[in-house]
């Protein structure tokens, strides 16, 4: 299995899909969301889906996609939304609904060569696109203490992270880091609270300083608001406090910090009518089958 798809019904059931619109799945990894869509659109309609993962491109091969006439693939992180539907012949302003699962794939943290998980021995390398960008370990080998101190705090919300930063200078003054084992032999003699949960929390950071997760979800948000039609909705599912709150932001005052903007004579104008006022969590049983769903949160709003 590719990567067991979370929030699928509740996020498909509020984004509204109805035959003859036109549907983004930004995220498309091992397709579980897109496949619903396009069962709801019932062969009338269009369904673009986003990723610049090479992985996730074979999963398109299946013929339920590849041999669907309102399927088609991008091959291309979602920061480049806008830009990449307007290729398409899209004009602003058309989309029906977007949907973003900003969570990394079970494939991709269960393939050892990825780098992205501590429970096997790898390159350090946590790129999505494997051909382009630093890797985990250009990071590690080259950013100051000041920068990881940054990284692994602000990304990973780790307690000791001036420790841990000071503590990779040191170990690449005798030896390059390299590998995954190299991670983890420098986290378990840094270890702050509960060692699974410490070492979690320093791959998530450096994944997402690899992958610029953070800068690509701001633009995405940016793009998908321009090109959703009024009425149009946009649901996002985040696992991440960082991430949850910028789309929060977004849904509420249309940018990530959550400054309301107000007309000419003073009222609030308001991006988004929202549909989730609190975000959507998964069920028990769901969390259950798939612990990884357990910080998942999902939120939708319909562009006004």
């Amino acid at each position: 299995m590719y990567h067991e798809t979370v929030l699928l019904s509740e996020s498909i059931d509020y984004l509204n899909v109805m035959p003859g619109m036109i549907y983004v799945d930004a995220t498309f990894g091992g397709g579980g969301h897109s496949r619903l869509i396009l069962q709801k659109l019932g062969g009338k309609g269009r369904l673009y889906a986003f990723d610049q993962d090479e992985d996730a491109k074979r999963n398109t091969e299946q013929q339920e996609f590849s041999a669907n006439p309102s399927f088609f693939f991008i091959h291309s992180n979602f920061r480049h939304l806008k830009r990449q539907l307007r290729a398409e012949a899209l004009r602003s302003g058309t989309v029906n609904g977007i949907l973003a699962d900003l969570g990394v794939s079970s494939f991709q943290l269960d393939t050892a060569e990825r780098g992205f998980s501590y429970r096997f021995e790898a390159e350090l390398d946590m790129r999505m696109n494997r051909l382009d960008g630093l890797t985990a370990a250009d990071v590690l080998n080259t950013y100051d203490a000041a920068a990881l101190q940054r990284v692994f705090s602000e990304l990973g919300e780790v307690r000791n992270s001036k420790t841990l930063a000071l503590a990779v200078l040191r170990l690449r003054e005798q030896k390059p880091i390299r590998t995954t084992g190299d991670l983890v032999d420098l986290c378990s003699k840094n270890l702050m609270g509960d060692r699974m949960r410490y070492f979690s929390q320093v791959f998530q950071a450096l994944r997402m300083e690899v992958n610029d997760e953070l800068g690509a979800l701001e633009a995405f948000l940016n793009d998908a608001y321009e090109m959703l039609a009024p009425g149009g909705r946009l649901a996002v599912i985040t696992f991440h406090s960082l991430e949850d709150r910028m789309v929060k932001n977004f849904l509420k005052a249309g940018n990530i910090g959550g400054e309301m903007n107000t007309d000419f004579y003073g009222n609030i104008t308001r991006p988004f009518e929202l549909i989730t006022k609190k975000p959507v969590e998964p069920r028990e049983a769901e969390i259950a089958g798939n612990p990884r769903a357990r910080s998942a949160k999902l939120r939708v709003g319909q562009k006004i």
